[in-house]
C-alpha cells in the first residue's frame, strides 16, 4: 500500500489554462441570522463579486476547525473568510439538549487534538456539553490468544482520549468563530464551478485593482455557487469530505480502494457507567465500545456488507444479544482462559500481571438508545494536497479505516498545520495562495497521514484472515504490546498524536 500512496502525480494543473468544471446542484437555502462580524450572502447585484482572503468549502468539523484556528492567531484573526456549505443549520445557535440520548455520530479525540481545541478556545464549550474522558483501553482478539490493556498512567498522562458527539465538536468550534474578530461570511450554497488563470503582472492596473482585474491576472480564484453568487478568494480550502468537489474541480487525483466492509454505529445504554474504550477483533472486523457519558456508550461495529444489513434490520433484542456476544465470549474464549501467555513466554519473560492489567469483560448493553446507521468503508488518499490557490484538509485529502478512530484527528492536525502555514505566509508578506507556501503544509502533513494510513490498513489486513500461523503472530503482537513496557509506551504516544512511529524514535 505504501508504494501506491507514495507515488506522486506530476502537477500541471492551473499553470497553463483556465480550470473550470461544473456539476448539478440542488435548491438554494436561506439563512437569517448574524453575529457582530458575521454576514450571510445575498445574490450579487454586480458581476464583480465579493473578495475574500480564504474560502473554506465545507462547514463540517474540520472546515470550522480551520476557521477557529485562524481566528485564534494574531496574524490571521482579522482575515476575511468565506464559509461555503449548504447546511441550513450552519450559523444558527445549535441548542443541544443534555437530557436526550447521545447522537451515534461521535469522534474519539486524542490528547493532541484536545490541546489544539484548547488553543482555539473550543474546548471550554465542549466541556459544557456531554463528553467522556477515558484513561483505559482494552484490545483483544476473538481467538483468545492475546490481549493488551493500555492505561494513561503508562505514559504519565491523565487521559488517553475523549469521546465527543460530532455535533458538539462542530457547534463548539462555530461558537469560537462567531465570537471572534474574524470577518466571516456564510454562503448557504453548493460549489458549482471554480476558475483560475495563470499569474501575470499587475502593471498598469492602478493602485487599487478591481476584483475582476485581480482574477484576470491570476491573483484570485473565482467560485460560482448554486445560488448565483460568484465569490473570489486568494485561497480555496477543500474541507468538503471524501467526495470533495474542490478536489475534483482542481483536478487532483486520488488513489485507494474500497474495503469489503460496512460499519454500523449506534448509541447503547448500560446499567453502570463505562470509563474504558474497548475493542475486539472479530472474524469479519472489529467492534468498538466507546464511553460517551451518563451510562451511554457508542458502538462502531465493522463487518461484511450482508452481515451489516442483517444486523441493521434485526429487532432490538436480537441486536443487543449479538452486541453482548461480540464483546464477551462469542466467536471464541476470553484470553485469560487460554495458555497463550505460557506459549509466548520466550517473548515477554516471566512477567507478573498486576490486577489493573488483567483481562476484563466490558459492561453489558441493556438498551439500544438510537437508530442504527450504516456506511461503507474505504481508503482514499489525494496524490497532492495542494495546487495553486487550493489546499485540501480532512477527508478531502484522506479517508481511513475507523478501527482506531483516527480520521477526525488527522483532519484537525491538517487544520492546525494549514493555519500555521497561512500565518507564516502573512508574516513574510507572501501571497497565501501561492503553491510554494502551501507546499509547506503538504510537507508537514502528507508523510504523517500516510504513515497512519499504512498502520491502519496493515492492521485491517492482518485481521482479515483467519489462519493459524497468522493468529500466532497476532498473539505475539498483542503480548509484545502488553508486556514490553517501552513498546507499549510508544504505541500509546503514537495513538495520542505524536508523529513518531511505535517502533522508532
Amino acid at each position: 500500500m505504501n508504494r501506491v500512496l507514495v507515488r506522486k502525480l506530476s502537477s500541471n494543473v492551473c499553470e497553463t489554462k483556465i480550470l473550470r468544471r461544473t456539476c448539478s446542484t440542488d435548491v438554494t437555502h436561506k439563512v437569517s441570522t448574524s453575529g457582530s462580524n458575521e454576514s450571510f450572502a445575498k445574490k450579487n447585484s454586480t458581476d464583480d463579486g465579493p473578495q475574500h482572503d480564504i474560502a473554506i468549502v465545507g462547514g463540517g468539523m474540520v472546515g470550522i476547525a480551520l476557521a477557529a484556528s485562524l481566528a485564534s492567531k494574531p496574524l490571521t484573526k482579522h482575515l476575511n473568510v468565506a464559509i461555503i456549505d449548504n447546511n441550513p443549520l450552519l450559523g444558527r445557535k445549535n441548542i443541544i439538549e443534555k437530557g436526550n440520548p447521545p447522537d451515534p455520530r461521535v469522534s474519539t479525540v486524542t490528547p493532541a487534538t484536545i490541546s489544539f481545541l484548547k488553543d482555539t478556545g473550543a474546548w471550554k464549550y465542549i466541556e459544557e456539553q456531554r463528553h467522556a474522558y477515558f484513561d483505559k483501553m482494552q484490545v483483544w482478539d476473538y481467538s483468545g490468544l492475546g490481549y493488551t490493556r493500555y492505561n494513561a498512567n503508562d505514559v504519565h498522562q491523565d487521559v488517553l482520549g475523549c469521546v465527543v458527539e460530532n455535533k458538539v465538536l462542530q457547534s463548539s468550534q462555530l461558537s469560537c468563530v462567531q465570537e471572534s474578530d474574524l470577518q466571516k461570511t456564510i454562503y448557504p450554497a453548493r460549489l458549482n464551478a471554480m476558475d483560475m488563470l495563470p499569474s501575470s503582472s499587475l502593471t498598469g492596473l492602478g493602485e487599487v485593482p478591481s476584483t475582476t482585474d485581480l482574477f484576470m491576472r491570476g491573483r484570485l480564484a473565482k467560485l460560482e455557487l448554486s445560488d448565483g453568487n460568484s465569490v473570489y478568494a486568494k485561497l480555496v480550502v477543500g474541507a468538503d469530505g471524501s467526495k470533495s468537489q474542490v478536489r475534483e474541480l482542481a483536478g487532483i487525483k486520488t488513489t485507494g480502494w474500497n474495503y469489503s466492509q460496512n460499519a454500523i454505529i449506534c448509541t447503547v445504554e448500560h446499567t453502570v457507567e463505562n470509563y474504558t474504550a474497548w475493542q475486539r477483533f472479530l472474524p469479519n472486523g472489529p467492534i468498538a465500545l466507546l464511553p460517551i457519558g451518563d451510562k451511554f456508550s457508542n458502538i462502531v461495529w465493522t463487518m461484511d456488507p450482508k452481515e451489516a444489513s442483517d444486523r441493521k434490520s434485526m429487532n432490538e433484542a436480537d441486536f443487543i444479544k449479538a452486541v453482548n456476544d461480540a464483546l464477551d465470549s462469542g466467536y471464541g474464549p476470553h484470553p485469560e482462559t487460554t495458555s497463550s501467555r505460557d506459549s509466548l513466554s520466550w517473548l515477554t519473560g516471566n512477567v507478573t500481571i498486576s490486577t489493573k492489567e488483567r483481562f476484563k469483560t466490558p459492561p453489558k448493553v441493556v438498551r439500544l438508545s438510537s437508530e442504527r446507521m450504516m456506511f461503507p468503508l474505504s481508503l482514499r488518499h489525494a496524490k497532492d494536497y495542494v495546487s495553486k490557490r487550493v489546499a485540501l484538509v480532512g477527508d478531502s485529502a484522506h479517508t481511513v479505516h475507523p478501527l482506531a478512530g483516527q480520521g477526525v484527528n488527522l483532519g484537525f492536525a491538517d487544520a492546525c498545520a494549514l493555519s500555521k502555514a497561512i500565518a507564516e505566509g502573512i508574516a513574510l508578506g507572501t501571497d497565501i495562495g501561492e503553491a510554494n507556501l502551501l507546499k509547506r503544509y503538504e510537507a508537514e502533513r502528507k508523510p504523517a497521514n500516510m504513515a497512519m494510513m499504512a498502520v491502519l490498513d496493515g492492521i485491517q489486513k492482518m485481521y482479515s484472515v483467519d489462519f493459524g500461523p497468522l493468529n500466532a503472530l497476532r498473539a505475539a503482537a498483542f503480548h509484545g504490546a502488553h508486556y514490553i513496557s517501552p513498546l507499549k509506551k510508544r504505541i500509546i504516544s503514537y495513538a495520542s498524536g505524536e508523529q513518531a512511529l511505535p517502533l522508532f524514535s
